[in-house]
């Protein structure tokens, strides 16, 4: 049977899989640390896994996505330490001697939860992850999202009443875009404690709103036909249903659609991959690249 390789390159860990699907996967995680050490661990990975007929990498970002440019297969100008303007697929397409796909954590996760969980049969919806950052992408009409760079869901600027909650945000770039207000690192620095250590329900009635408020903006320009809202702040059993309620008062009904009504808790979902949407995603990025090679 023919395996694929798939990596999940996270600002916190690395996944790494050999496998054809969410059945077979051989897998590995590690920190991450340094670039030089990140990448050498994963391709040990897969030079003991055996040979691959194509590599998937879904990484965060942001990275090059254009192939015509001579950065593509790079990190860019990520706040992560250590990290900005690296070269991610050279090092291991030279370990793999097998064609490489490239593209965001969140479009591969997108791609796992099309093919293999609560995104089966839709063309075009959105997967969005709430965890150290905020990412979101998708496909629109069967093709991932991409244009100028790639989607950047967790920078977009929403509204932030200040007398209501005076932090600043934690974004590097923006201060209070989404992810600088409601990421996990935002939760960890205004209420002193993380995600799954904070109890305190104003805390999490707060995050909910911010949560809608991006995802509205979502639905607004994108339409999706489902949202799959994932990343380790969901694990909050609270949240789900705080972002629901938030998503239908703020959605008001304008659009007339009964996903934005009684039928929310099928639109906004979580993964039906849990924790293993990316890698599994990235399998099927590597998948596509062994396809693409042999037409």
């Amino acid at each position: 049977m023919t395996a694929y390789g798939g990596v999940e390159a996270g600002g916190t860990k690395w996944v790494c899989a050999v496998g054809t699907g969410p059945d077979d996967l051989e897998t590995t995680s590690f920190p991450t640390t340094t670039p030089a050490e990140t990448l050498g661990r994963a391709a040990a990975f897969f030079a003991a896994a055996g040979p691959i007929a194509g590599l998937g990498v879904g990484s965060f970002g942001p990275i090059e996505l254009r192939r015509s440019s001579p950065a593509w297969g790079r990190i860019t100008t990520t706040p992560k330490a250590g990290w900005g303007d690296t070269d991610v697929v050279s090092p291991l397409a030279e370990a793999v001697r097998a064609p490489v796909a490239f593209d965001t954590d969140v479009n591969a996760a997108a791609l796992g939860e099309q093919r293999w969980g609560a995104a089966r049969g839709l063309e075009t919806f959105c997967y969005v992850t709430v965890g150290t950052g905020i990412g979101g992408g998708g496909p629109a009409n069967g093709a991932l999202l991409h244009g100028l760079r790639h989607p950047e869901f967790g920078h977009m600027r929403i509204p932030h009443d200040r007398a209501r909650d005076p932090f600043p945000g934690v974004c590097p770039y923006h201060g209070d875009c989404l992810e600088g207000l409601a990421s996990g690192e935002a939760l960890r620095v205004r209420w002193g404690a993380r995600a799954e250590e904070l109890d305190d329900p104003g805390a999490w009635e707060l995050e909910a709103h911010y949560l809608a408020l991006g995802l509205v903006n979502v639905i607004s320009v994108l339409s999706p036909e489902r949202i799959v809202l994932g990343g380790g702040v969901l694990k909050n059993e609270t949240l789900l249903p705080l972002v629901r309620a938030n998503v239908r008062e703020l959605a008001h009904g304008y659009i007339d659609a009964v996903e934005l009504g009684d039928g929310v808790d099928a639109y906004i979902v979580p993964p039906a991959l849990g924790d293993r949407s990316g890698v599994v995603g990235a399998i099927e990025l590597g998948r596509d690249a062994a396809h693409m090679i042999s037409i």
